[in-house]
């Protein structure tokens, strides 16, 4: 690879990925970078040649690196990303910041962003994938978010210029977000901590939380028709479909598709990326066999399949 910019961060080369992803699969990255600070990371992108990819990556949590690995450098954001400030019912939060940690200082100031309490991950991957639960989504609670340009500039962003969906945005290839303004309701701080404590007690009955997992592994199929007909829709599960087609507990290698709920993938001891990947494409092939449905990918999967 062509000779990179000074840093005043750490540039690793080479570096392993598996152990950055709550999956513990993947090949190496050309290079890991985690910035010391926006400066840093401004001057990085701005004088990093062109031809040189950049893969933004959280803290793993939604992701698949194949075997093969990344031949991109790959920033990481850490420490000096991560603050979280609160004024009134607005709260700023670094892109490195824990969603849970944000939701319980949030709840602390008696601003009500509790959906974000059990969703796994930072708050840079839940405005890009404009993350959700119990009915909610950071679209709903987005004022703006900041990011750095490939070419290092630092623009402020808006809902508008995110473009938010389901489960996706229109952020640019290359753009690091480093942190985003949110705006929640006002709530009472003990009825807010009593209702995130109720939520943790009902994803650790229903989700495999002890396993090696990404989160949910496909879309729900929302929308979907069974008669082709407008006013016969229904708004399907993934789970739902899997377990229709009989899957819920279906392995590839070291990969299960886990028992305790269809929808998790989980590496169930010594899965490779390829093992993950291929038995989430089986489980799509069958369940489109079994109903018409094609999932959709929820998790993110990145990288080359065998090392070049």
């Amino acid at each position: 690879m062509t000779d990179l910019p000074a840093v005043r961060g750490r540039l690793t080369p080479n570096r392993d990925l598996s152990d950055l992803t709550w999956l513990r699969v993947g090949g190496p990255a050309d290079y890991l970078f985690q910035p010391a600070d926006l400066e840093d990371l401004q001057s990085f992108l701005r004088d990093l040649p062109a031809d040189v990819d950049v893969f933004p990556m959280g803290v793993g949590s939604n992701l698949i690196v194949r075997d093969g690995g990344l031949r991109a450098v790959v920033i990481r954001l850490g420490r000096g990303f991560n603050t979280i400030e609160i004024e009134g019912d607005t709260v700023t939060a670094g892109a490195a910041a824990l969603d849970a940690h944000v939701a319980r200082k949030s709840a602390e100031a008696g601003v009500d962003l509790t959906f974000l309490r059990t969703i796994p991950g930072s708050i840079g991957g839940a405005v890009r994938m404009n993350a959700g639960c119990y009915g909610s989504y950071v679209a709903d609670v987005f004022v703006s978010a900041q990011v750095v340009l490939r070419d290092g500039s630092l623009k402020t962003l808006t809902a508008e210029d995110l473009n938010f969906q389901y489960r996706q945005t229109d952020l640019s290839k290359g753009a690091v977000l480093v942190s985003a303004t949110l705006c929640g309701p006002e709530g009472d701080p003990d009825a807010l901590a009593t209702r995130m404590e109720e939520q943790l007690r009902k994803r650790d009955e229903s989700q495999p939380t002890k396993e090696r997992s990404a989160g949910s592994t496909f879309r729900n199929p929302a929308g979907f028709s069974s008669t082709g007909k407008a006013d016969d829709v229904m708004d399907l599960k993934a789970w739902k479909v899997i377990d229709n087609a009989g899957l819920r507990g279906a392995t590839l290698g070291g990969a299960q598709m886990s028992v305790k709920h269809s929808n998790f993938m989980i590496n169930a001891g010594d899965a490779t990326a390829a093992d993950l990947e291929g038995l989430g494409e089986n489980v799509r092939k069958k369940v489109y066999a079994d109903s018409g449905i094609w999932l959709e990918w929820e998790i993110m999967r990145v990288g080359d399949p065998e090392r070049s």
